[in-house]
């Protein structure tokens, strides 16, 4: 393989030297130190558990994985699974990925990457995406159901995965098919000290509603409950509650339907309460021993749950019934027979619905049998086990990893030789441990260890493991790779370590002690008959369906196959499976047993990487030749170490190999040319190459750096070159620039001085005499301009009532200034009026001759100024009476107002309706709406008002007239200024005069007896607004004082 430069020990241990298990330990923990957490065994992948997210995964690291090949770059997960997609898809050959490992090693992460890399590279499309979706939302359901957190790792897979990945012939994804193998069941009832249960409880318990949990007759407390580890309830890192919520939304994504969950759930919740259900110690009549149930509660809720009927479910587990051909008896359990049963029951419920929801879910995304498709299965299945107490579990298991070591040797060593073949290389015999021995140890159909377990299992009479054991030791004391303690005392062997209830194996990982206790009933895994009835009676569709063999109609006296059988049958299977494909391997280890970050205990992975079979992986890989290439990217890396083929080569890549692997007079024993390969044998001919390219690399970086001082210093001078001819061209250009300029300045100079003296001589010659009177024309002009922009920069407001005017700057403009000023004030009247209506000019029209006749002349004018006149002041339209009084050819009434008639004798007032038309005045008496006194307009001589801010004024009557004859009327309003203007107005258009208005303090009065003298004055601390007071002095004279 190449060596990339910059890598971090040996990133592929068929290049090892020397190959012994120390120096292989040390590459793998220098790797792990640098966070190079993959490595090599040829197309092998060893990957390390970091315990942390490294930053190696995701969208960019999948596109560069994808456009190289697997050697190209660093040793990555990506690069096994691209190498098993693009096999698939380009050359048609199924795979198969095989991870194994320990607990905890990252086995499930790996098939969760494999699966994720494959899903991101194959095709788009609605329906891909909704197949790939579908296929990894199964990773969390199985995990749920099928993972528990255990001493070694905090999700740890309890059963087996394969999973057949099933594409078209496009490389898209169609659908697929999941196996699952050995479900530890055991789990269910009992956990270690310091492990947990599966996940789906705690999930459950954590994660569902109030209401789900009443439904389920569930509480949250995870305390309640027998089957639940009381230590280890919470698992630090993981979120029971939130993954409760993802196993039902990846469920639904699968295609469950909410019915389907809702089952699932509750048969979950069956066996959580099963576990609460306490049998009680009760003897019969004839005072032999049974049991019975402590609390019929939990029994009535089961029955409620899922439809059973209490009394049969109490009686199914503390009775048996023994049926045979001819007759049935039933027997009572005693307490620990009674609590088997129960723990069986709830195992089995378990274990089948397990199986169950596998199946549902092969369902969903299994592919039409109509279509041709692909296969890639990533297989995840437990690694070897060697534990302090190995039982019936732990024997399988190895069992399994037997085969699959078999399979590795073997598909091995057939790749190796057609691939010898397709090159025409001669092929050698490997000598290598072929474990087929241990394998028919233990599976051999006759004389097998599983074929004697269930042969003990069947066999009538008294069984027991003693028995089984005694078989044992009968069938297999000369056997090389079997012991036990019979074995040894025949031999004369003295192992303190070997039980008398245990044998060994000595498999290719090591030797392995087996504790024969419970192998007879773990093999038997026996359901009471009694028991499967009762599950297929209930009423839950689920939950009867998971008991067929409980319907009466199906009844069969045959036993059913064992544990062993069914587990040696599904790995046949299996293996059959695996030989049809190309395999790839990912061996997964765990670098220390407390899940710690940078930590490498080198005695545990010594452990795992003999459990693995490393080492010999490697051997088996090295036998022959140890590294193998393509002419082509050989040559192309290697080509640089020949004068021949560098640095061009035309001929054919073969040659060209040749030519250089002779130029270095390389041993022939040490190569091989095959038909597109080259074939070195030994890694240190391969680090020889590389340590060749390497001083070569540093031979031509040489040169190549002086070849480029060489051209940086003749590119300098000749840039250097070019700038001082660049600079001496622009020096001389400029110099005779300024020279020229000189010159023009010089000459326009001159011609300046010519042309103003012409100028002088033509001046003094014929202007000389007006140029006074033509500059202060100018000047004038300048200055009338200057004056006329100015003020139309800084004209005032429009407002007619803004009467501010910018001052002259000169004299002489004051009289323009003026005239322009006066000229602005009527545009802005006039603009203001344009913009009354006919209504306002009549108004302002009224208050302009009020200005007229009262401004400066009577107190009460400023106080009238800024109100409306309003004329009607007594709401006549609300009085008919007093509307026929005007008479209908009067028009509008102009004024409408009480008023207050002063007496001519005795000066008291009395009140009054005034009436104002355009031709009359009329008087009325306030209660009985007549008229008293009817004054025509023209009969008007004059009017008297005082100057006073009171409301007294006197009409003045001509004499001639019929009215005038009782004398003129003196009246005091409250709105004098109002109704003198209006009357005036009146007045002036009905008769075409102006009516005298005198405003005076002391008139004469015109009475029927004759006139009288009114003096008005102006009462001590009054302001003039207040009542009047009339007094007579004499007989001629009217004295009225202002209050």
């Amino acid at each position: 393989m190449p060596l990339l430069e910059g890598s971090v020990g040996v990133e592929d241990l068929i290049l090892l030297e020397p190959l012994v298990e120390e120096s292989l330990l040390k590459n793998l923990q220098l790797r792990y130190e640098n966070k190079e957490i993959y490595t090599y065994i040829g197309n092998v992948v060893i990957s390390v558990n970091p315990y942390q997210q490294l930053p190696i995964y995701g969208p960019e690291f999948i596109a560069k994985y994808r456009d190289y090949t697997f050697y190209e770059l660093k040793p990555h997960i990506y690069a096994l699974a691209n190498v098993a997609y693009q096999s698939l898809r380009d050359r048609d050959r199924d795979q198969c990925i095989l991870i194994t490992g320990e607990s905890g090693a990252g086995k499930t992460e790996a098939s969760k990457l494999v699966m994720s890399y494959v899903a991101a590279v194959c095709a788009k499309g609605e329906e891909v995406n909704s197949v790939k979706e579908q296929l990894l939302q199964s990773n969390p359901v199985l995990e749920a159901f099928g993972n528990a957190k255990t001493i070694r790792n905090n999700n740890s897979s309890r059963f087996g995965k394969y999973m057949d990945i099933e594409f078209d012939f496009k490389g898209s994804p169609l659908g697929g098919v999941i196996t699952n193998y050995l479900l530890e069941k055991s789990r269910v009832v009992k956990q270690l000290k310091g492990e947990r249960n599966f996940h789906i409880f705690y999930q459950l318990l954590a994660g569902a509603d109030a209401q789900l949990l009443k439904a389920l007759k569930l509480e949250q407390d995870t305390r309640g409950y027998t089957y639940l580890n009381q230590e280890m309830s919470r698992v630090d890192g993981m979120d029971d509650a939130s993954s409760f919520r993802v196993v039902k939304n990846a469920m639904t994504v699968i295609g469950f339907s909410e019915e389907e969950i809702r089952q699932v759930l509750e048969v979950t919740s069956l066996v959580l309460k099963l576990g609460n259900v306490e049998v009680a110690s009760e003897f019969q009549a004839n005072g032999i021993s049974a049991s019975g149930i402590r609390d019929g509660k939990g029994i009535q809720e089961i029955g409620e749950l899922v439809g059973l009927n209490s009394e049969e479910l109490e009686k199914a587990l503390c009775s048996r019934t023994m049926e045979t051909a001819k007759e049935k008896v039933v027997t009572a359990l005693n307490v620990i027979q009674a609590q088997y049963a129960r723990d069986a029951l709830a195992k089995n419920i378990y274990s089948r619905l397990f199986n169950w929801i596998v199946n549902r879910i092969n369902e969903s995304i299994k592919v039409g049998t109509g279509e041709k498709k692909k296969v890639m299965g990533v297989l995840d299945i437990y690694g070897f086990e060697i534990l302090e107490d190995n039982s019936f579990e732990q024997f399988v298991i190895n069992y399994c990893n037997e085969k699959l070591q078999q399979v590795f040797i073997e598909m091995t060593l057939k790749e190796e030789q057609e691939e010898y073949k397709r090159e025409g290389i001669p092929w050698t015999k490997v000598d290598y441990f072929d474990n087929g021995i241990i394998c028919n140890l233990i599976e051999h159909n006759q004389r097998g260890i599983l074929a004697m377990l269930d042969e003990e299992c069947l066999r009538p009479g008294v069984v027991s493991d003693s028995t089984f054991l005694a078989k044992l030791n009968q069938q297999f004391s000369k056997h090389g790779h079997y012991e036990s303690k019979v074995t040894q005392n025949a031999q004369h062997q003295h192992d303190r370590t070997m039980g008398l209830s245990c044998f060994r194996i000595c498999h290719y990982a090591g030797k392995v002690t087996y504790n024969v206790t419970s192998f007879i009933d773990k093999n038997n895994d026996l359901l009471f008959r009694d028991l499967s009835q009762t599950m297929w009676k209930a009423r839950h569709p689920l939950l009867r369906s998971l008991f067929p063999e409980g319907d009466p109609k199906q009844a069969s006296l045959k036993r059913p196959p064992t544990a062993g059988a069914q587990f040696k049958s599904s790995v046949a299977i299996l293996m059959k499976n695996l030989y049809s494909k190309n395999p790839n391997y990912i061996r997964c280890i765990k670098p220390n047993e407390h899940q710690q970050r940078g930590q490498f205990s080198s005695d545990l992975v010594a452990t795992q990487a003999r459990y693995l079979g490393l080492l010999e992986n490697v051997r088996v890989r090295r036998a022959g030749y140890a590294h193998r290439q393509a002419y082509k990217p050989f040559l192309e890396r290697y080509r640089l170490l020949s004068r021949s083929t560098w640095p061009h080569w035309n001929g054919g890549d073969r040659e060209g190999v040749e030519k250089i692997l002779g130029d270095l007079s390389l041993s022939s024993e040490e190569l091989a040319f095959g038909k597109t390969k080259i074939f070195i044998r030994s890694p240190k001919t391969l680090f020889y190459l590389e340590e060749q390219r390497r001083l070569r690399l540093q031979q031509l970086a040489t040169l190549i750096q002086k070849t480029y001082r060489g051209w940086r210093c003749r590119t300098h001078y000749q840039l250097m070159r070019k700038s001082q001819i660049l600079i001496s061209s622009w020096f001389r250009g400029n110099m005779q620039k300024k020279r020229y300029g000189k010159m023009k300045a010089s000459a326009l100079l001159i011609q300046a001085f010519v042309r103003g003296w012409k100028a002088r001589k033509n001046y003094r010659k014929y202007f000389r005499s007006g140029a006074a009177l033509t500059l202060a024309n100018f000047i004038y002009k300048s200055i009338a301009q200057k004056f006329l922009l100015g003020l139309k920069n800084n004209l005032p407001s429009t407002n007619v009532l803004d009467d501010k005017w910018p001052a002259a700057p000169y004299k002489c403009f004051r009289t323009a200034s003026e005239e322009l000023r006066q000229l602005f004030y009527q545009w802005k009247c006039k603009k203001f009026r344009d913009q009354l209506s006919p209504k306002q000019v009549e108004i302002l029209r009224e208050k302009l001759c009020a200005s007229e006749l009262f401004r400066g002349k009577k107190a009460s004018y400023p106080q009238s100024v800024p109100i409306p006149f309003r004329g009607d002041y007594i709401g006549l339209q609300g009085n008919p009476k007093l509307q026929k009084l005007k008479g209908g050819e009067e028009g509008p009434v102009l004024m409408a107002e009480t008023v207050k008639k002063v007496n001519r004798s005795n000066g008291k007032t009395s009140s009054r309706i005034l009436l104002l038309t355009k031709g009359h005045v009329i008087l009325t008496d306030t209660k009985k709406s007549q008229a008293k006194t009817v004054i025509g307009l023209d009969s008007l001589a004059g009017v008297s008002v005082t100057s006073l801010k009171d409301g007294l004024f006197n009409l003045h009557l001509n004499e001639t007239t019929s009215v005038a004859s009782k004398g003129d009327f003196l009246l005091v309003s409250e709105h004098v200024v109002e109704l003198l203007t209006k009357m005036y107005r009146a007045v002036l258009d009905a008769t075409q005069r102006q009516l005298p208005v005198t405003v005076t303090d002391k008139f004469s009065v015109r009475f029927k007896e004759g006139s009288v003298t009114v003096q008005v004055i102006q009462g001590q601390g009054g302001d003039g607004n207040s009542k009047l007071s009339c007094k007579k002095k004499g007989s001629r004279c009217l004295e009225v004082t202002v209050q």
